[in-house]
């Protein structure tokens, strides 16, 4: 059911009306939205299940072409199918009318995009997309319209009104068809089986990019920098060399492979037991056979391992248990792992 316009507002109020109006103006205004993309759900149907046939069918790229605010929803609509394992570009239909149709070939998709699905600078490309030979999938209003008709599947994005007051402004429309693109571009995520990996790898610098992609070798100090000495050292000495590595710990290394770990907090046990630093050796108060973790191994394997056994520290060796560094979590933390 259409929602009651708001009568016009005085051209004069006092604070407490104007904030009362702003409210229920903004409620409305939510409540119009939300009513428009609920309506999408039984919308979804045999025209978009084709759309995800022809952009899973597709030997080149999908194009996303608008105009005016449905220019700024195909920009964000192509984003996301790019980032979603559809590679995907917009293209504004003003440039296309002046040179940019060059970038579409036989082996494209192109998504055009116009609630009411008459404009002008859509219509008169469709022509020459179609004679490229490139497939077309309309998301307008109107099915009727003459680019629904046109298009080889059409995405109905219609909505009952907008929620602009003026019932002018695209308000609504827009938030419908930037919904449905999301549709669109879930469906295919899922039927490409797009993983978390696949994601990571299109978003480097995000948070889950550096999460998945970020190893253990690319944020640990190399074996140069981590304090290691054989078991026999007296303690007064790896106590020396541990405080010079800044790292907490020390490796403790017989014949070329790691058989301990010495820390600061192996460190405070020794001093509660009375231990003199400068009889006892390494020997005698380091953990052997510590917790390790491979080069390979992706860095948030580091940080479960940590949490899991509660230490603050890694040595990282090969699979002969030979030293290659160690990382601790604010080598993490700087990696932005964490």
């Amino acid at each position: 059911m259409p929602t009651r316009a708001l009568p016009a507002a005085d051209a004069v109020s006092s604070p407490a009306a104007v904030a009362s109006r702003s409210i229920e103006v903004a409620q409305r205004a939510l409540r119009i939205e939300a009513a428009a993309v609920a309506a999408l759900v039984d919308r979804v149907d045999a025209g978009f299940v084709r759309a995800v046939e022809l952009i899973l069918g597709c030997a080149g790229r999908v194009i996303v072409c608008g105009i005016g605010k449905s220019g700024h929803v195909g920009r964000k609509i192509a984003a996301t199918l790019a980032s979603t394992g559809t590679p995907a570009y917009f293209v504004h239909a003003a440039e296309a009318n002046h040179g940019d149709l060059g970038m579409v070939t036989r082996d494209d998709v192109m998504i055009a995009i116009s609630n009411s699905g008459e404009s002008d600078e859509l219509l008169s490309i469709v022509p020459l997309v179609k004679r490229r030979g490139a497939r077309l999938i309309a998301m307008t209003g109107n099915p009727a319209s003459t680019l629904g008709r046109k298009a080889d599947a059409h995405l109905d994005a219609a909505v009952a009104e907008e929620a602009c007051p003026l019932n002018l402004a695209p308000t609504a429309s827009t938030t419908a068809a930037l919904a449905l693109g999301d549709a669109l571009a879930v469906a295919l995520l899922d039927a490409r089986g797009f993983s978390e990996a696949d994601f990571a790898s299109s978003h480097p610098a995000g948070s889950l990019g550096r999460r998945l992609l970020t190893h253990v070798g690319d944020v640990m100090r190399p074996a140069a920098e981590v304090p290691a000495a054989p078991p026999a050292t007296r303690l007064s000495e790896a106590v020396l060399a541990m405080s010079r590595g800044g790292l907490g710990l020390i490796a403790v290394v017989a014949d070329g492979r790691v058989v301990g770990i010495f820390t600061d907090g192996d460190l405070r046990r020794a001093f509660e037991r009375g231990i003199d630093l400068r009889q006892e050796t390494l020997a005698s108060v380091m953990t052997p056979q510590p917790r390790h973790i491979g080069a390979g191994r992706l860095a948030v394997e580091a940080v479960e391992m940590m949490e899991r056994y509660r230490i603050n520290a890694l040595l990282v060796v090969d699979d002969e248990q030979r030293l290659c560094g160690a990382l601790n979590m604010h080598d993490l933390f700087r990696a932005k792992v964490i």
